[in-house]
């Protein structure tokens, strides 16, 4: 005769977080009377940021609540926006392994720290004093009990993991507000200000400039910046029609259609784009400006 269990519903959202032979509708564990519920969803995968809410035949329960034998419980996932405990608007610290969407998070205004030089101690200890939400894709990062708040993003790609974040915390966007290398807000400044910075021929063809409050960074519009207001979506390389028009198109059409395309970067949402930027360091009058490469034309 088997043991009376405790049967755990997941959210199809939180089913990817499951330990492998775990990921399924219906997840079943034996009670050992002494683990709280909260310390079995963690034990299977989910870290509880992930989770939204606990129910209990229906009812709402603690995660500090000790599942019994015959128990249903529903796992939830948070819902989406999520508000902040504070209630204030998302304020975010990413891990060392997530600088690309640092920078894309504040390429759209969202207020972003990162630094790729800070352990799990000290990264823990920053989001709580600065009240910042901790993105991350460290399961075991987010099962740390003294952290206020945190997330696991989804994606393996920076622009799905723009999206999620977008998608769940739906910050307040303002693009082209905040210095993409330091956080720091960029503010407008006048040519004359900066044009000792400059190369000839930006001086030349570029006349709207903001530069940073932090760091000085100096940035302009580069050639792609209107791709920026389309829509996130990734653009398809070919659409339908173009396909069945080939289907039509005369054997030399078709011989060119076959041959492999140029290579080229991989496909880009509308977000990517080039921004220019140069160091706050003037302009020595007997050598030229030397940009270091962090201060150079930067693809994010």
């Amino acid at each position: 005769m088997s043991e009376p269990e405790v049967c755990l519903r997941f959210d199809p959202g939180l089913r990817m977080l499951l330990t492998p032979r775990h990921r399924g509708a219906e997840v079943r564990v034996a009670p050992d009377g002494t683990s709280s519920l909260g310390h079995v969803v963690e034990s299977l995968g989910v870290p509880l940021p992930e989770v939204g809410e606990l129910l209990v035949g229906g009812h709402p329960v603690g995660t500090s609540r000790r599942p019994r034998a015959g128990d249903v419980v529903e796992v939830r996932e948070v819902r989406r926006p999520q508000p902040l405990p504070d209630g204030g608007p998302p304020r975010f610290l990413l891990d060392v392994h997530l600088g690309t969407l640092a920078r894309r998070l504040r390429l759209v205004g969202a207020d972003t720290a990162y630094r790729n030089d800070l352990d799990d101690p000290a990264l823990v200890e920053r989001a709580n004093a600065e009240r910042r939400v901790l993105l991350t894709r460290d399961r075991g990062l987010l099962r740390r009990r003294a952290l206020w708040s945190g997330a696991f993003v989804r994606g393996s790609r920076p622009d799905e993991q723009l999206t999620d974040v977008l998608d769940r915390f739906a910050p307040p966007l303002a693009p082209w507000t905040r210095c993409t290398a330091c956080n720091g807000p960029l503010a407008p400044v006048a040519k004359e200000e900066i044009e000792d910075l400059l190369d000839p021929g930006t001086r030349r063809t570029q006349d709207l400039f903001t530069r940073c409050r932090d760091c000085g960074r100096v940035y302009w519009p580069g050639a792609t910046t209107g791709a920026s207001k389309r829509s996130w979506r990734p653009r398809r390389a070919r659409s339908a029609a173009g396909r069945t028009a080939d289907r039509g198109a005369g054997p030399r059409a078709r011989a060119a259609a076959s041959r492999p395309p140029p290579r080229t970067a991989p496909p880009r949402t509308a977000v990517h784009h080039r921004i220019r930027t140069c160091s706050a360091q003037p302009r020595s009058p007997s050598t030229r400006m030397r940009v270091p490469p962090s201060a150079r034309t930067v693809p994010v």
